[in-house]
């Protein structure tokens, strides 16, 4: 059995973990939004104002700290306007880039915004670059979060919102290397500058603007737009167009034109599953330090507002509505970035996984009046006091726990930790299909209470949930962790994830 030891530095604090890793992402894409997220106020399904219920409980027990909308590349081609008033009113538009189909509208900027209210979520708002105007933005900021008069602000009235709303998040373009209008670094980066100095800070709504970001290692492209806010090796405060830049990482078993079956693979494929997953430490790495160059004080927040795996749809669906099943090895890949996210805190300021409802690796399937709750949904509930604690500093031996995958090598067992209210969160993976691994937790600098502990796995790695067997994969108590003197041992089983929480003494 592969042994593996993690020494835990209680007594040694790291960056805090912002709650807002844990972000989700919501586009105009399949049945996401509709059918998901919104039924329509008629619908014989549980709502309010149209907005699913049975969707928002179950997010709301998630901690959800905040919503991206309305894209991805859907962003780029939506026009708010059109998306606000009566909704019988509202002009139709043809969803180019997710199945041709054609939208009405009815799921627009008034019921995004009484959606996240019901969240208890931040609004992130993805603004239109690629064929949209800056007049068009700067006018969306001002009818959002202006108060007191100007013409936005009494057609948000006429709407029937009186006062403003809060939003602190957006995206000043979405994929402007691709879908976004397929534009070279140093055109997008100026239109950066250009749309963020018109999306205005109203009274005391303080914007945090996100710069579109690279794709994978396309660390050119966030140095560009780090030249655009300071210099190379400056001291000095970076400039104040943009607090933020994005980047984008989808997680692959083989070649974009075959991605495989989200439910049909075999353990060769897992394991490149893993190795790829693991991939976005490396990514994460580089442009942090691309980004340290311009901006030593760590000012600026790096956003991989797009992450997760990606399957070929599920046979027999609109292949433009990219849904997939979900399974162990997607929980799997949330839990060990997760870990990888907690160890870059100090510049990560937010992640959103690509996508909440019935898209991509989805927390929620919905079929009709049923709901599922996927394995990776289950990954971010066990992992929830995360939010906000902070990082432990977590050294890893784990010379027996590996797998040669191709000409690389897979560290199967991935942990980490942190603290929050007197009490230490661990969470471990072992992504050995299988074999289970020993872990000896050493803990330093302090001692634990009783630990509580939960496990996450299945019977075999393809396991996962349907409106027929809800529970397939579901966190179950696990009585399996022994104290020692200054450590806890337990015996993690193949393919799983677990939790472990105690009070710090």
């Amino acid at each position: 059995m592969p042994n593996a030891t993690a020494v835990i530095n209680l007594d040694i604090e790291g960056p805090t973990i912002s709650r807002h890793l844990y972000g989700h992402f919501a586009e105009h894409l399949g049945r996401c939004i509709y059918g998901g997220f919104w039924v329509g106020e008629d619908s014989e399904i549980p709502n309010e104002g149209g907005i699913r219920l049975d969707v928002v409980e179950a997010l709301r027990a998630l901690n959800i700290p905040n919503l991206r909308w309305p894209g991805g590349c859907f962003a780029d081609e939506y026009h708010w306007r059109d998306g606000v008033g009566p909704r019988e009113e509202r002009p139709r538009m043809v969803n180019t880039h997710w199945g041709n189909v054609e939208e009405n509208n009815h799921f627009g900027t008034h019921e995004f915004m009484a959606l996240c209210e019901l969240l208890g979520a931040e609004p992130y708002i993805s603004g239109n670059v690629g064929s949209g105007t800056v007049r068009e933005m700067s006018e969306w900021v001002e009818y959002l979060t202006r108060d007191g008069d100007s013409p936005m602000v009494r057609l948000r009235k006429d709407n029937g919102r009186e006062e403003p709303w809060k939003v602190k998040y957006w995206g000043i373009g979405n994929e402007t290397w691709g879908c976004g209008g397929n534009m070279r670094a140093e055109y997008s980066a100026d239109l950066a500058r250009q749309y963020a100095t018109y999306c205005r800070d109203h009274g005391d709504n303080k914007l945090y603007r996100i710069a579109s970001g690279a794709s994978d290692a396309d660390y050119k492209w966030t140095e560009t737009l780090m030249q655009q806010i300071s210099c190379f090796g400056c001291d000095a405060t970076p400039r104040n167009f943009f607090q933020g830049v994005s980047v984008h990482y989808y997680t692959l078993a083989g070649p974009w034109e075959a991605k495989g079956s989200s439910t049909d693979f075999d353990t060769d494929d897992y394991y490149r599953t893993m190795l790829a997953a693991r991939r976005i430490d490396d990514l994460l790495t580089g442009h942090s330090t691309v980004m340290d160059i311009y901006d030593r004080g760590r000012t600026v927040g790096l956003v991989l507002d797009e992450w997760g795996t990606w399957w070929d749809v599920e046979p027999g669906t609109n292949p433009g509505f990219l849904f997939q099943q979900n399974t162990m090895r997607d929980a799997l890949v949330a839990s060990t970035h997760f870990d990888i996210f907690h160890k870059h805190a100090a510049r990560l300021h937010m992640a959103n996984i690509a996508q909440t409802v019935n898209v991509l690796q989805a927390m929620i399937l919905t079929d009709g009046d049923q709901l599922v709750l996927t394995p990776t949904y289950h990954v971010f509930e066990m992992n929830k006091d995360h939010q906000d604690a902070t990082s432990l500093a977590v050294h890893l031996k784990a010379d027996e726990a590996r797998r040669t995958v191709g000409d690389a090598e897979l560290t199967t067992v991935s942990v980490s930790a942190s603290v929050k209210d007197g009490k230490v969160l661990v969470s471990l993976s072992n992504l050995d299909a299988g074999e289970p691994a020993e872990v000896t937790l050493d803990l330093r600098g302090g001692t634990l209470g009783t630990p509580v502990a939960r496990l996450l796995t299945a019977d075999a790695i393809a396991g996962h949930n349907t409106p027929e067997a809800k529970e397939t994969v579901a966190p179950r108590p696990f009585d399996g962790v022994k104290a020692t003197d200054g450590a806890l041992t337990l015996t993690l089983p193949p393919h799983s994830f677990l939790t472990l929480q105690a009070p710090l003494n």
